[in-house]
């Protein structure tokens, strides 16, 4: 049996015009639509009036399931927005491979606003239809497309046709933004599957903490480890990278693969982004924090001194591969400051994420697949909207002007990225005059054994200092994110600095 590809998603997200694209290539297409049309002899709101929505899913459902549980062609189907609700046709979707063409509220209504739909007559009929349906298509997505460009699933197509050759499980994001679009992939056991992305010479760039994953990848041309921790984020490590890479006769038709948590991702991007003024570079995350924030996006660099993050450039993965198994061997002080990164999104995205995340009891790395996905999603999702930090994207530096400020004044050395960010979350939430919030944050931190009070040399008064560095400063001051509720961050905030240093010094206490 061949697995289909199985279009699904709310209407006006495209699927029709992903069928195009599927026979454009060959693909045998079925368009559900125009079978139950077929099967009624008459449009679909004549037979939805006819018939009743009741009267209309119960053939769809045996229609459809029917379909699905006999296809094996490996084709191409396109249900109807609502075919999803019925529960023979969602277990017959376990069969194939189901992508999920993402649309909001207001992009669907601006599609479908003049055409004849039985269940949306307006924008509020929309909007409620989704809501119902949302949770549905994202618990039978492999694989999600957010909508962009007319032509966009004709250059994810040759990525969901791989699907099936990689782990059972495994999710695929179709990424995209205005410097580039790329897969990311999250299950356990990509690294030893023996597919990878890239056809071209890999040139592999590693934290020497990881050095089993780096050998788990397949055929490489050359390997170089970097040491572990901040410490190695420089432009001295850039430039003995940069010879490395130069010294193996790596050309711009090769690749480089970073392998390890946020500093190598950043510290590899870096050296992608200039190496003969730019090759491509395929994130392989081994952490918390790259799972579900830093390999995502495009930003690297390295810092100067003990100035986080100061001197880079945005820079697209070609591919992030974020193998969740790998995180089942990080130490637990690790597993839990990376929670941290996974919370922050929480806060942001608000909503199902934020009740999944704040009722947590325990991190385990086994079940973290879903979560991981989720903060992919969201982190992309910004990243469309605003890839240069012009606006929505400065919502993701929540907790971290106090956070960056934080590890500056210790040195880079005395806490976790992770654990400096978690105390930059309480400060923004005190900024923010969210006591309430702020205290079930701090409950959460507390329950995964995570700093609530900061302990540097020099106290509030060195960290409020560093404040001032922050590297989004403008010549107004330093812009806060600030969050009086979960999913309503405000960016660019300016602060007394009074304020700051009095919710600083709440820390040091």
């Amino acid at each position: 049996m061949k697995a289909s590809l199985v279009f699904v998603g709310f209407m006006g997200a495209g699927k029709s015009t992903a069928l195009h694209a599927a026979r454009a290539e060959g693909l045998p297409t079925v368009e559900i639509d125009q079978l139950m049309e077929r099967s009624f002899g008459s449009t679909i709101p004549e037979a939805f009036e006819a018939h009743g929505e009741e009267g209309f899913r119960a053939r769809e459902a045996e229609i459809v399931g029917s379909l699905l549980e006999n296809a094996d062609d490996g084709g191409a189907i396109a249900l109807g927005g609502g075919s999803v609700l019925s529960p023979r046709i969602r277990e017959a979707l376990g069969r194939h491979t189901v992508v999920w063409l993402q649309v909001d509220a207001a992009e669907a209504w601006r599609r479908i606003a003049h055409s004849d739909r039985p269940l949306a007559s307006s924008a509020e009929d929309v909007e409620e239809l989704l809501d119902v349906r949302l949770p549905i298509y994202e618990e039978l997505a492999d694989a999600v497309v957010p909508m962009g460009d007319r032509n966009i699933v004709r250059r994810a197509l040759p990525m969901l046709r791989q699907m099936p050759e990689l782990p059972a499980g495994t999710k695929l994001l179709w990424a995209s933004a205005a410097g580039g679009e790329y897969p990311v992939l999250v299950g356990r056991g990509l690294l030893g599957c023996g597919w990878w992305p890239l056809e071209s010479r890999r040139f592999v760039v590693h934290d020497a903490a990881v050095t089993r994953y780096a050998d788990s990848l397949g055929p490489v041309e050359s390997t170089v480890a970097v040491p572990s921790g901040e410490d190695s984020k420089t432009m001295s490590e850039a430039e003995s990278i940069l010879e490395f890479l130069a010294e193996a006769e790596m050309t711009r038709e090769d690749h480089v693969v970073a392998v390890g948590g946020g500093v190598v991702g950043d510290l590899a991007g870096f050296c992608a982004h200039v190496y003969q003024r730019g090759v491509p570079v395929v994130q392989v995350p081994t952490t918390i924090v790259g799972q579900v924030d830093s390999a995502y996006g495009g930003k690297t660099g390295v810092d100067l001194k003990f100035l986080k993050n100061y001197v880079g450039a945005y820079h697209q993965p070609s591919a992030v591969l974020a193998d969740t198994e790998t995180l089942s061997t990080l130490p637990a002080r690790d597993l839990n400051a990376g929670f941290v990164e996974v919370l922050k999104t929480a806060l942001l995205a608000g909503g199902i994420l934020w009740e999944e995340v704040r009722g947590l009891e325990r991190i385990d790395p086994a079940g973290l697949d879903r979560i991981v996905f989720k903060c992919a999603r969201y982190k992309c999702a910004v990243v469309a909207a605003d890839e240069r930090d012009g606006g929505l994207r400065q919502a993701l530096n929540l907790g971290h002007t106090v956070g960056h400020a934080i590890e500056s004044a210790g040195g880079l050395a005395d806490y976790r990225h992770g654990e400096a960010v978690g105390l930059g979350l309480l400060a923004a939430l005190r900024l923010s005059d969210a006591s309430d919030l702020r205290a079930e944050v701090k409950d959460i931190l507390e329950r995964f054994d995570l700093p609530v009070e900061a302990q540097v040399e020099g106290g509030a008064g060195q960290i409020a200092y560093h404040v001032q560095f922050d590297k989004k400063r403008t010549s107004r001051g330093v812009g806060f994110v600030l969050l009086s509720e979960p999913g309503e961050p405000r960016v660019g905030q300016l602060i007394d600095p009074a304020k700051v240093e009095a919710a600083v010094e709440e820390l040091c206490r």
